[in-house]
Order: structure tokens, then C-alpha cells, then sequence
């Protein structure tokens, strides 16, 4: 594919979904021209046009939150990009994973409650993914990742032991600690495994179809 069978604008720009590849989650929209476009794929990282300034910026060229491409998509209209990548830590200035953390619409056959119980699954995993890219001294999970894989192991199997014994005591307040230990922990080997959790929703998704 030739770039310059992109259809750029007026302008000569195109816009830039950016996404992480590995949660799918949208984390900004910018746009890129021909010149930036060339220094994303020559380098690997992104690099956009700023309308505002107007001049190219390396995304986390200051901050130090690069954005390692893994592949760039064209719609079939040839007039917008996806650029799936690994981000090295917040993409928005706020300092948010996401540009995108306001709701102006929210489908109301899912409470608000399910749906913060289920976001904080995404946080923690973003979290650690932050944790494992920086290794903030003095932070638990630096501490895991440094270890190794046998550590975190044996911390799942410690953690998967002390659930074990919290249900058969039917200590449902030690269980529910125990049982948030044990996920963090799941996290954490996911992470080091280099497994996203939203495979493991996929392989549940599947299972539930074939039932």
C-alpha cells in the first residue's frame, strides 16, 4: 500500500485512532500528515501533526509515554487509520490510560454498578501493565516483576491455598479479601505471561456460544 493512495484532506491530514492492542481500548484521536506518517512507520513510535501549533510531535517525546506501533489499519474508504500500539503509559495529558473517560450516553440496561464492577478489572489491569513498563521503586508489583515468574507462581498458589481455606471456614469477609488477592495476583502473572485478560473473556465468550 502506497500512502499516497490515502485520501488526505484539504489539509493534507488523515485521522489517527489510536488503540491499545492489547485491551482494544480507543486512547486518542489525533491526526497525522504524509511527513508524519513516514517518521511512525520509519521509527515504530507515533508521530502526528498538531493542527494547533502546526508542526509534527513524538508522542511521549517529553513525557516519556511512547506509543510502540504494532500495525497501522486504513478504512475502505481509504480516509482514516487505526494504529494499533503498546503504550509505555498514559495517553492523555491528563494523565488518564484514555482521552476518552467522559459519557454523554450510557445504555441504561446495564446499571451503573455492573459497569463499574467490571471497569476496575480494566483499571487494574492497566495498572499493572504501568507497573511492569516504569517499575515505580518501592511498589509491590515492581517487586513481583522483578522477582520473576516463580515468585508471582508461588504468591498465585499461595493465594489460591488461603481462598481455599476461607470457603471452607465459610468466612465469606475472609473469602471476599482472599479472593481479590488471588485475582491481583492472576493479573499480574497474566501480565508477566504476556496474556491478555481479554483473551480469557474470549475463551469464556466461546464456551458460553457452544453451551
Amino acid at each position: 500500500m502506497n500512502i499516497e493512495d490515502l485520501a488526505f484532506d484539504e489539509k493534507g491530514l488523515i485521522p489517527a485512532i489510536v488503540q491499545d492492542v492489547d485491551t482494544k481500548e480507543v486512547l486518542t484521536l489525533a491526526y497525522m500528515n504524509k511527513k508524519s506518517l513516514l517518521k511512525s512507520i520509519d521509527t515504530g513510535e507515533t508521530w502526528f501533526y498538531s493542527r494547533s501549533r502546526q508542526e509534527l510531535w513524538h508522542k511521549g517525546a517529553t513525557s516519556g509515554n511512547t506509543q510502540k506501533i504494532v500495525e497501522m489499519k486504513f478504512d475502505c474508504d481509504k480516509d482514516a487509520l487505526v494504529v494499533l500500539v503498546n503504550p509505555a503509559g498514559p495517553a492523555c495529558h491528563n494523565g488518564t490510560a484514555s482521552c476518552f473517560t467522559e459519557s454523554i450516553y450510557q445504555n441504561k440496561l446495564t446499571s451503573d454498578s455492573e459497569l463499574s464492577n467490571y471497569q476496575i478489572l480494566y483499571n487494574l489491569e492497566q495498572v499493572i501493565k504501568e507497573r511492569e513498563v516504569n517499575r515505580p521503586e518501592g511498589a509491590y508489583t515492581t517487586y513481583l516483576f522483578e522477582k520473576g515468574v516463580d515468585k508471582i507462581l508461588k504468591k498465585v498458589g499461595e493465594e489460591a491455598a488461603e481462598v481455599i481455606i476461607a470457603a471452607k471456614n465459610r468466612d465469606a469477609e475472609e473469602l471476599k479479601w482472599e479472593a481479590a488477592d488471588l485475582l491481583y495476583h492472576l493479573f499480574v502473572l497474566l501480565r508477566e505471561q504476556g496474556l491478555p485478560f481479554a483473551e480469557i473473556l474470549n475463551v469464556l465468550e466461546t464456551r458460553h456460544q457452544e453451551k
